[in-house]
C-alpha cells in the first residue's frame, strides 16, 4: 500500500474516534459559546496525528524549538519525554495552562478533556488553542496495591453504568461520549486487611485530587466534577463521607501507600507505572494528551 493510501485508510479508521472526541466536547447548551470552533480544532488535530503516525509531517514544525509545560508525574510529562521535547514540570495541568498564558512556556501538554473545558472562546483561556494530539489513553481509579477497594468501585461502576446514573452524571459535565462501557463486576472482599472495611470503620473515603476541570474542580467551597461526583456515589454506598485532598501528582503513589489518601481519582491515565504500583479499577473514560498553545 502506498503512503498516501495508508493515510486514507488510517483517516477512515480514525473517523469514528474523531467524531466521538468531537461529540464529547460539545458541552451542554449554554456552557460555552464556540463549541463548533473547538470541535473543528479537535478534528484538525486528530488528522495531523494520523499523518505523523504514518511517517508524514511532524506533530508540529516548531516542536523541537519549543518549551512545553507539563504536570509532574503525568501522562503529558511521559509524552514529552517520549517525543524528546524540552519541558518544564509544574504542579498541575491548570498551572501548565497558566505557564502558556503568561508566556513562561511556549506550549502545554494536557488532557483532551481538560482542554475542551478550559480553552477557546467562552472559557478561562480564550486565546489558547488545541493543536496536536500526541497519544490516546484511558482513565482509571487508583487504590493501594492489593486493595479490595478497586473491586468494590468496579461493582459500583457496573451498577451505575447499567442503571444510567453514570451517564447522567457524565452529562452534567459534558463527558458522556468519553465513557467506557462497563461490564458486569462483583465485589470480591479481601480475606484480611480489607481496605473497604478500613474505610467503613474510619467513616471517610479520602480522595486524592488536583484541580482538573471537568473531572475535579471547585465551585465555591465544594469540589465538583465527574470524578468528584462518582467518588461521592461510592462513598454513599460505603456509608461514609467523601473528603477531597489536593495532592502533589508526582507523589500520588506515596500518598496512597502512607494512607494519607485512600484513592487517586482525578482523570488518571492507566500507564504501566500506575498499573504496576496501584490496584486500579477498570477503565471508565477515554482521553488523549494534546498540545495547547497561543492562537496565532
Amino acid at each position: 500500500m502506498t503512503v498516501s493510501g495508508l493515510h486514507e485508510k488510517l483517516d477512515r479508521q480514525r473517523q469514528p474516534f474523531v467524531e466521538r472526541k468531537v461529540e464529547w466536547l460539545m458541552f451542554k447548551e449554554g456552557e460555552y459559546s464556540m463549541k463548533r470552533k473547538i470541535a473543528s480544532l479537535l478534528l484538525a488535530g486528530c488528522m495531523a496525528f494520523s499523518m505523523c503516525a504514518c511517517g508524514g509531517k511532524e506533530a508540529s514544525s516548531d516542536a523541537d524549538n519549543r518549551v512545553y509545560a507539563v504536570e509532574a508525574g503525568s501522562a503529558g510529562e511521559a509524552a514529552a519525554k517520549e517525543k524528546g521535547f524540552e519541558y518544564n514540570s509544574v504542579s498541575s495541568q491548570a498551572d501548565a495552562l497558566m505557564e502558556v498564558a503568561s508566556g513562561t512556556s511556549d506550549a502545554a501538554i494536557i488532557d483532551l478533556l481538560m482542554a475542551g473545558a478550559m480553552i477557546g472562546d467562552g472559557t478561562s483561556y480564550p486565546d489558547l488553542v488545541h493543536t496536536d494530539e500526541l497519544t490516546t489513553e484511558e482513565y482509571g481509579v487508583g487504590c493501594r496495591k492489593g486493595s479490595d477497594l478497586a473491586s468494590y468501585i468496579n461493582e459500583v461502576f457496573a451498577e451505575t453504568y447499567a442503571d444510567g446514573s453514570m451517564k447522567e452524571t457524565a452529562e452534567k459535565y459534558g463527558v458522556q461520549e468519553a465513557l467506557v462501557e462497563q461490564k458486569d463486576a462483583k465485589y470480591e472482599a479481601s480475606a484480611s486487611d480489607s481496605d473497604v472495611e478500613y474505610i467503613k470503620n474510619k467513616g471517610t473515603l479520602i480522595v486524592g485530587i488536583t484541580e482538573f476541570e471537568p473531572m475535579d474542580y471547585q465551585d465555591g467551597d465544594e469540589w465538583i466534577g465527574f470524578d468528584a461526583d462518582m467518588a461521592r456515589i461510592v462513598a454513599d454506598k460505603l456509608g461514609v463521607e467523601a473528603q477531597f485532598v489536593v495532592i502533589d501528582w508526582d507523589n500520588k503513589i506515596m500518598e496512597l501507600d502512607s494512607k494519607n489518601i485512600d484513592v487517586v481519582w482525578n482523570g488518571m491515565t492507566l500507564t504501566d507505572e500506575v498499573t504496576s504500583s496501584m490496584e486500579c479499577t477498570n477503565a471508565y473514560c477515554n482521553n488523549a494528551q494534546v498540545v495547547v498553545e497561543p492562537q496565532k
